[in-house]
This record gives C-alpha cells, structure tokens and sequence, in this order.
C-alpha cells in the first residue's frame, strides 16, 4: 500500500494558502487491488444520499408532521434508524470535507466557501473514493459539490481540474457550488454542460460584470425576493450570488434538478452493476433557492420548503427502486442523511416561515443550521441493506466521518497513520449489530466547537467576537457565548439548563479532551 505525509494542520488557514500547497500532477493514484480476500460481507455497493439542510424532525419517520415522506420512510422501517446520529458540522463545506476524507474540517479552515473557492481537498490528500478504488469500486458524485474547483482561477471555457476526479471520482456531474451561487450551469466531469465556444462564461465574485440584471437593478424579474447577499445576477428568475456573464447556452433551470441529477444517477447505477460501485448523490434539496419541479408543487401544503421534502422523497425512492430492478439492492448499502441542520430564511423570501404551521424541523432540539446546539449537527440518518441489517432503532451516538474508517474494516483495507485522523471503525454500530457509538464526537459550528460524551455536551466559548453579518439575519439560536457551556442531554434534551458553573471538573476534563482531539485526532 503506498503512503503519503501531509501536514495536519491545526490552525486555520486560508483556502489560497491550502490552494498553493498541492499540484494535480502530484496526485496519489494507489494501483486496484482486485485480489483482496473477501470478507464475509463481500464487497457490496455504496450509496451515500446526502440531503442538504434536512433537518432532524422534517421528515414523516422521525416526528415530521407537514409533509410525507413515504420512500425515506420504507428505509427506515426496514433498516436502521439511527437517532443519535450526527454530521461533522452544522454547516455544508465542512460536512462533505469530512465526509469524503474522514478529518475534521477545522484542519484545512472547511468554512462554507466562496462560489471561486479554490479545490479544499488536495489531489495528494486520502480520500473515501481513493479507499475504495484500492478494493476495485467506481465511484461517482452527482448533485451539489461546494468544495472548491482548480486553483481559484477558474477559466469556465477550459477543462475545469483539479475537481473531482483528481480526489478519486471516477465519473462527476456537478452544480459547481451551490444553487444560490454562480455559476448557474451544470459541470460534468472537467467542462461546462452546453457551453458554446462563441458565448464564452465568465464569472466574478468581486464586481458585477456584464449587463444581466440583477436583484437590485430588476426586482421585477423575480419569483421571489432575496436579501442582499442573494441579489447579484439573476437567472431563470432567481438572483444569486455572485455575479456571471456569457455561456447562456449552458444555464440551468432549477425546477429541473430532480430529473437531470436522478437520471444521471440511474445511468451510473446500469452502467456499473457488474462491479461495486459507490455512488455519492449530493442532493441539492432542500437548500435555497428552492424552485421544486412542477410535479412537486403545492404536494405538501408548506410552501416551496416542504415540496422541496416531497421532490427528495421522490428521488431517493427512485435511486432504491433502481437497485431493486437491477436486482442489485442486496448487496448495496444505502445511506440516507443529512450535511447539516435545517434552516427556514436561508435568504430567500419562499414563506418558509408563514407556512410551517405545527411542523417542527428541528424535531425537539435546539438550533439549527450554523448552531452550535444539538439541532445543528444531529441529523436523520437511516442505513438501508435489505437482508444483512435487520429493522431496528438505535440512539447509538455516531457521526458521518467514520464511514471512511467503517468502509475500510468491512473491506479489510489498512489505512496509514496520517490517513482519515478523526475517522473510527465503527462497523457494528452503523450495521446496527452494536449500540456502543463514539464515547468522544466533535461537533463543529459557525463561531465554535463542541463535544459530545455519552449523555454530555460541552460547548467550547466563542472563538473570537466576529461572526459573518449575514448570520446575524438566520432567526437561529447559534449559540456562540463568551463562556462555557455544559449540558446533560438525558436530562435537558433542549438544552435549556447550563450546567457548567455546577460541574466545573467534567467541563475541565472535557475542555482536555477537546483540545487532545484538535491537537492529534481521535486514533
């Protein structure tokens, strides 16, 4: 197996630091281990489907009550549920960093990034698609990407790289960055979907350019209003961020994600069923602008948030009904979760907050997206494979990045000492044959970090007085104080009750522990 060093890094840094430190030409491409023993569960496929601000209570199977959610219920009828079960962040760059390379994103400054953000994780760097390339798996990521392309200069009319492919991919299909930002095209695998040489496509993130309006210049224009922030150029009557010009032949229109991403899916799923696979489907839903297909509309009586729930419902049952027609669904692992905590005015005007009426999506945490309280980070999470995982519920306390550690013990596969640092085999308890979880998990936020222990929860103080203005508009607890917090969850699961100045010693035994897991990891 090769070996690779690479500093951890343990202060913030920027993402031009992080961009100038690695070359696509230095990338580590380990050989396929095609000869590796089997283990008793073979090597069966991966479908992690990551829905983005889903919240703990917005869907039917864990206390939803204004939108069904009847093809994510099945799976959770029918595999584990998980209750207890967590992203690495309440925020989605850091989620999906630690995701794909089972370290915290505290150690390479995983803050939400810009739409020109350069690539966050090196080509150098071990990842989840590299690790399973090693046991002979393709491996595809369809849907939202938001962790940087090339160096942080894109030329949209060239091969866009390093990107996906560069950090193990095999195959991606890919919105740049978010919904809300541009770009507003599609990208597949290194180049722009339709994109004409004659109209060339530029973007900027610094100044307005070219002469598309804007939410400011034409409010008219809109289908719904948008803050500041999300008031650059507008296209197919939505203004975003950042500003675009040219390569009109390639815009998308939002209304019609579930179908391209879900068909591009399907398509990955047919073409690969005779080797194992892992497909990554980033959803772009439920995040802002949320524009649901037609089909979709008024199907949930919660405006455009909750049809949002009902199109993710419809394209998680098709990707399970997929694999069942390709009479592949017992050997393929499904995944259903979440990046982060749910968020109501994420900059939009969709009457999100009119229409929730007694629908909790929070379920009965506190918080939400950039929070650093339960709601942030605790997130639905159900784990899908018909005939090796029986139907069960589980309050074992686990975390998305140890399905790095976990998909390299069920394959059998060493990983070396500097690789996937916070990421723990936790096998048994994602399969549901164990209910020990993590005794230690991080949970990062927006201005702090926290750490869980069993039925406690530490809350590190601020750490700095800044946080971004647009936060100050998100009507969420953040939960950022200039002093410590402590919380017994069996107890207070609201946390209302700040038991810190009471319990001084487990609050200094678990400021130690935190500190010991930023400094060295969790091996």
């Amino acid at each position: 197996m090769m070996t690779f060093t690479r500093s951890v890094l343990l202060t913030l840094i920027t993402g031009a630091v992080v961009s100038g430190c690695y070359s696509a030409d230095q990338s580590i491409q380990p050989d396929v281990d095609t000869s590796l023993a089997s283990t008793e569960l073979g090597k069966p496929n991966l479908v992690i489907i990551y829905a983005d601000d889903l919240g703990y209570g917005d869907i039917s199977s864990y206390g939803g009550t204004g939108v069904n959610t009847p093809n994510i219920d099945a799976l959770a009828a029918k595999g584990l549920k998980l209750t207890d079960s967590h992203a690495s962040a309440a925020t989605c760059t850091p989620s999906r960093y630690s995701l794909l390379t089972g370290e915290h994103g505290f150690r390479s400054d995983a803050a939400i990034l810009p739409g020109d953000a350069p690539l966050l994780i090196s080509p150098r760097q071990a990842t989840l698609p590299k690790l399973l390339k090693r046991a002979g798996y393709a491996s595809a990521v369809i849907g939202k990407w938001h962790l940087g392309l090339g160096y942080g200069d894109v030329d949209w009319n060239q091969a866009v790289k390093p990107g996906p492919l560069e950090i193990g991919f095999d195959y991606s299909f890919l919105l740049p960055a978010t919904g809300d930002r541009v770009p507003t095209v599609f990208l597949e695998n290194h180049h722009v979907v339709d994109l004409q040489t004659t109209d060339p496509l530029s973007v900027n993130y610094q100044e307005n350019i070219g002469t598309l309006p804007t939410g400011i210049s034409h409010p008219q224009l809109l289908k719904m209003k948008a803050d500041p922030q999300h008031s650059n150029t507008i296209v197919n009557g939505v203004s975003r961020i950042g500003s675009m010009t040219g390569g009109e032949s390639a815009y998308w229109i939002d209304e019609d994600f579930p179908d391209i991403f879900t068909a591009k899916a399907v398509d990955f799923i047919r073409e690969h069923k005779e080797q194992p696979f892992f497909l990554f489907h980033s959803m772009h839903d439920i995040h802002v602008p949320r524009l649901p297909h037609k089909r979709f509309q008024g199907k949930s009586g919660m405006g455009p948030r909750g049809d949002a729930i009902v199109q993710l419902d419809w394209m998680t049952g098709q990707i399970v009904k997929e694999l069942e027609k390709q009479g592949i669904a017992e050997n393929t692992i499904v995944i259903f979760t979440s990046d982060n905590g749910p968020v109501l005015d994420d900059g939009y005007d969709d009457n999100a907050v009119e229409m929730l009426g007694n629908h909790k999506p929070s379920g009965p945490f506190r918080g939400g997206k950039y929070s650093a309280y339960e709601a942030g980070t605790r997130v639905p999470t159900i784990v899908y494979w018909p005939e090796h995982i029986q139907p069960k519920e589980s309050d074992a306390l686990t975390t998305q990045i140890d399905i790095y550690a976990s998909m390299a013990e069920l394959l059998r596969l060493d990983l070396v000492e500097d690789e996937a640092i916070d990421s723990i085999p936790q096998l048994d308890t994602w399969l549901g044959r164990s209910e020990s979880g993590r005794e230690f998990l991080v949970e990062e936020s927006l201005g702090t970090i926290s750490l869980r222990h069993g039925e406690w929860k530490y809350i590190r103080p601020a750490l700095d007085n800044t946080l971004p203005d647009w936060s100050k508009n998100k009507d969420i607890e953040l939960g950022v104080q200039n002093s410590e917090q402590l919380y017994k969850l069996t107890d207070d699961i609201a946390e209302q009750n700040n038991l810190a100045n009471s319990h001084s010693d487990r609050v200094n035994n678990m400021k130690q522990k935190l500190e010991q897991i930023i400094e060295s990891g969790y091996r």
